[in-house]
């Protein structure tokens, strides 16, 4: 049962008056004789423990399960139900002044009523945005997927923490499991190693770090004086977090080196070739190459068997950045797309996006059998990992993560899998991949409407232009126009809450609208309510 104290404890004056009598005694000040008496008399007054009955429990467990209860019925009732109700709106926008105005955010010396804090919970509601919303299609995560949901409440119920077997024993052998079936549908047939992080950001950076201790293991312990110049290498399209990692641990982001990737955002692999070739002769030396499976905005795949081949000639570690596009390898009609991923050295693999199971859930997968995330990453504190206890230390897994404190996000994922199968989530990426393919279908039939390209995957990026830019010629000045119709309508739809899609330039592109579609919640009534919402909302443009 968890446990609330209660909110206010009385505190007890008189032992306050004495502290202040007792200080003027020893400062030498003037105390009435009968004050003077009445402290020696009475000192049973003076409790080491004040006012708090150290005896008794400060928490009320009755309070506490209603509480819980209230609130889990404003959860159902505001946050799934209504959340997923089409009819409701995706966001109430306010500006942050105003919104800071609508939560009372102050934090005060004393607390409030449990119906207040109830309000409390109602309004975080309300005023957040439905990511599960059926109209949400703003980022690489949507839907509402009931499972995993239940499961990241239990895990926060439970309390627990993944760094050993002896606190979290169920969750341990949970993500053991996970790991194991996620490394043998990748197709690492000798097996692997893993670990669940939060965020495929930190995933990406356990690959560079990983690859790093491989080319120069004294690196950990000496650092970079111990090691060259060392390059990574990754497409001009790649996740940021690919030079975030490098800036956090001393690479640099200047020892980046992007290739070039062609009309669909892939990287070419002859330009590869290339750029190694350049960074040996400058005297640097390539260590890591970072492919990219589902591009943020163009959902692009890099062609790894072909990225896999040039990485062995060169004897370079090889990562794929599957945060995104991972979830393909679950469908016999799209795995194609991963073709050669059995090959490479590294995955970061996220369920929370395609997927759909609650955030956070970030896999990092290594096709390795020596413990070389153990062996990077392990301080051996003696508190936690002791080789003398009573179990197979070997289900300590905490070591292996650079983090200390880490929840158990495979929990999600393992629930989640369990109650719907293989087949099931195959179907939910045949699902999303066949409704965006119906969405390119309707854009490519719309006046006003324009694909940047053929989708790969679920992202579909497309232009809207406004009835009086659609007779002028293509040229520089209308990109320029076409530029600004973008803003303009995301900001018309945040305000009148009725979708949120995603916009972005990309490189010499104009701004365009990126649809993402994910949730098996979505209708192709949904999809095209976006096309003519778009359209009454940027029309007058």
């Amino acid at each position: 049962m968890i446990l609330m104290p209660q909110k206010e404890f009385e505190v007890n004056r008189g032992i306050v008056e004495i502290s202040g009598k007792i200080k003027k005694l020893e400062a030498g000040q003037g105390v009435k004789s009968s004050e003077s008496q009445a402290l020696v008399a009475e000192p049973e007054k003076c409790s080491p423990a004040g006012s708090f009955d150290v005896n008794s429990s400060t928490a009320d467990e009755q309070v506490a399960e209603s509480f819980i209860r209230q609130a889990m019925e404003i959860i159902v009732d505001e946050a799934v139900k209504k959340a997923t109700n089409v009819q409701e709106k995706v966001c109430e926008w306010h500006s942050p002044e105003q919104l800071k105005k609508l939560l009372d955010l102050e934090l005060r010396d004393g607390g409030e009523a449990e119906s207040e804090i109830l309000q409390r919970c109602r309004d975080a509601i309300r005023y957040s945005v439905k990511t599960s919303h059926p109209r949400f299609f703003n980022q690489l995560y949507a839907g509402m997927e009931p499972y995993s949901m239940v499961a990241s409440f239990i895990a926060e119920a439970v309390k627990t923490n993944l760094y050993t077997y002896e606190v979290a024993p169920v969750f341990t052998l949970m993500e053991d499991a996970v790991l194991r079936k996620m490394i043998k549908v990748i197709g690492w047939e000798e097996g692997g190693d893993g670990i669940f992080n939060p965020g495929g950001s930190l995933s990406n950076m356990y690959a560079v770090n990983l690859a790093r201790y491989r080319y120069c293991p004294d690196f950990k312990e000496v650092g970079m004086f111990s090691a060259p110049r060392l390059v990574i290498l990754t497409s001009q399209e790649c996740h940021y977090s690919i030079s975030k990692g490098a800036a956090l641990m001393g690479i640099g982001t200047k020892n980046v080196y992007t290739v070039p990737t062609d009309e669909r955002g892939r990287m070419i692999p002859s330009a590869l070739e290339e750029k190694i070739m350049l960074a040996k002769s400058e005297g640097a030396v390539p260590f890591m190459v970072n492919a990219t499976a589902g591009t943020t905005v163009l959902g692009a795949f890099d062609p790894i068997d072909e990225i896999a081949d040039i990485c062995e000639k060169h004897n370079l570690w090889l990562h794929v950045d599957a945060c995104w596009g991972g979830a393909a390898i679950m469908s016999k009609k799209h795995k194609h797309l991963l073709k050669g991923i059995h090959r490479v050295d590294s995955v970061a693999w996220n369920p929370h996006k395609m997927l759909m199971a609650s955030l956070q859930c970030s896999a990092f997968l290594v096709r390795d059998k020596t413990s070389l995330l153990q062996h990077c990453h392990s301080a051996r504190a003696s508190y936690l990992f002791q080789q003398d206890k009573f179990y197979d230390v070997s289900y300590d897994t905490g070591d292996k993560s650079v983090q200390c404190s880490r929840k158990p996000d495979a929990f999600k994922f393992w629930l989640m899998w369990k109650a719907l199968g293989s087949r099931e989530l195959e179907q939910r990426v045949d699902r999303a991949l066949a409704m965006a393919r119906y969405l390119a279908e309707e854009i490519k039939k719309r006046e006003g409407f324009r694909l940047v390209l053929e989708p790969e995957y679920a992202n579909v990026c497309f232009w809207y232009l406004p009835p009086s830019m659609r007779n002028l010629p293509e040229s520089p000045e209308l990109w320029k126009k076409l530029h600004t119709v973008a803003p303009v309508v995301k900001q018309r739809m945040m305000k009148k809450g009725s979708m949120m899609v995603g916009y972005q330039p990309l490189g010499e592109k104009a701004n365009f609208f990126r649809m993402v579609v994910i949730s098996p919640q979505v209708s192709r009534q949904d999809l095209d309510f976006v096309l003519n919402e778009i359209h009454n909302l940027g029309k007058d443009l």
